[in-house]
């Protein structure tokens, strides 16, 4: 049998799936606690069970005290069990390529003038609130490095994200070992999502026809633009020959989406409602075999959300933003889903969702939403009681329980809210 293509993976391999930890170490040994995939091994060596593959699906650092310890704990895995780990890269990780050179004297343009002037700690504050979306990454930092037990300065903090950028650096080789996309029988797994302006569309190449040699192509130029990153390449003009790759990972100017990225692609709307793609897209992921899309990067509440339509799936799984501490635990194969998970209800009820499900099984109503007020059916509770979700403005969300007597009487239809 031929090896797969980079950015593949067997299709008989059971997968475990985790994204957007975030630098929230407890997120990471929830999802490994009686997982029979991954387990963490003397509560730090994270280890996958033979035969088996683990994607990490992107966003590993920011918004907690763990970043760096999530990143070597990820990195770590992948260098011992390269051929069964995958790290695709989030934007929140990609990004961190900004800081050596501009907190080396290249701010950007919109940074204040007291700002850019002051001293290095006030320049990465204001980077990480407000262009990073990442407002306490600098006192988490802090707050794992005095964890040593030695005194540290805000300076430090500041070296700390630029050695961890250097040569040997985690951070650089963590990098270095992503992707942005994957192919796992017929999943494929992206951070962000897929839109008719991204899927089959290579930055500075252009059009590449089938998913396969799409990923392929996206991944080298991924590779491409990292090596340029480690090599300090500058255009003629001084400008960075990553800086591309800057771009892709960041929304388009003026919006909260970029959905020519896989990486900044929403598979939702405006108020981060998880909706279907379109007809043609699935019909383009189809005519190469790909019947389900897994991705993170857009909250979704406390567990993941899977909408179907007919033999085709989107896994919205962001771990991030929850009401619930730790992570829920998702199992893929190409035939099937298991997820498991805890949720807070409106009335503060704690209740556990777990649910195996067959792909293309019309049977039960998971994955499809009520046409009169667009909440999708989540999943079964343990109360026996249907699991109901749905995003509200100002990024609020509901998660109700409907009995099954009363969700029998609605009508359903797919979850085709408007990915834009």
């Amino acid at each position: 049998m031929a090896s797969p293509l980079p950015g593949t993976s067997k299709s008989d391999h059971p997968v475990a799936y985790l994204t957007d930890v975030e630098g929230i170490w407890e997120k990471l040994t929830s999802f490994c606690q009686d997982n029979p995939l991954v387990s963490l091994e003397d509560g730090e060596r994270l280890v996958v069970r033979p035969g088996a593959t683990f994607v990490y699906g992107g966003d590993a650092v920011d918004r907690g005290p763990d970043s760096q310890r999530v990143v070597r704990t990820l990195l770590d895995a992948w260098r011992r069990q390269p051929s069964q780990v995958v790290l695709l890269a989030g934007n929140r990780d990609i990004n961190k390529l900004r800081l050596v050179r501009e907190l080396n004297g290249h701010p950007l343009a919109k940074t204040p003038a007291d700002v850019r002037g002051g001293p290095r700690p006030v320049l990465l504050r204001w980077i990480f609130a407000n262009t990073m979306g990442a407002r306490g990454a600098f006192d988490f930092r802090h707050t794992e490095l005095t964890r040593s037990g030695s005194p540290v300065s805000e300076e430090d903090v500041v070296d700390s994200f630029l050695e961890e950028l250097g040569p040997g650096g985690a951070m650089r080789d963590y990098l270095a070992a992503c992707q942005l996309a994957h192919r796992i029988g017929n999943t494929l797994f992206v951070h962000g999502g897929v839109h008719e302006d991204s899927l089959e569309v290579v930055p500075a190449l252009g059009r590449v026809e089938g998913v396969d040699a799409w990923s392929e192509a996206l991944n080298h130029w991924y590779r491409e633009q990292v090596g340029a990153f480690l090599e300090g390449r500058l255009g003629p003009d001084g400008t960075p020959a990553w800086e591309p790759l800057i771009a892709y990972q960041a929304p388009t100017p003026g919006k909260h989406v970029n959905t020519a990225s896989v990486v900044y692609g929403r598979m939702a709307n405006e108020r981060n409602h998880p909706g279907l793609p379109s007809p043609a897209l699935i019909a383009t992921l189809a005519r190469s075999g790909i019947h389900r899309l897994v991705v993170g990067h857009t909250p979704s509440g406390d567990c993941p959300s899977v909408l179907r339509e007919e033999a085709f799936e989107l896994i919205c799984a962001d771990n991030s933003y929850g009401r619930v501490e730790g992570a829920s635990q998702l199992f893929l194969r190409d035939d099937s889903v298991y997820v498991a998970g805890r949720v807070k209800l409106e009335n503060g009820r704690l209740e556990h969702v777990h649910f195996q499900l067959a792909l293309g099984d019309a049977s039960v109503p998971i994955g499809r939403q009520l046409l009169d007020t667009g909440q999708l059916v989540k999943g079964p509770l343990t109360s026996g009681d249907w699991l109901l979700f749905r995003a509200l403005p100002q990024f609020h969300v509901e998660q109700l329980p409907m009995a099954p007597s009363t969700l029998a009487g609605r009508t359903l239809g797919p979850a085709r809210t408007s990915a834009h």
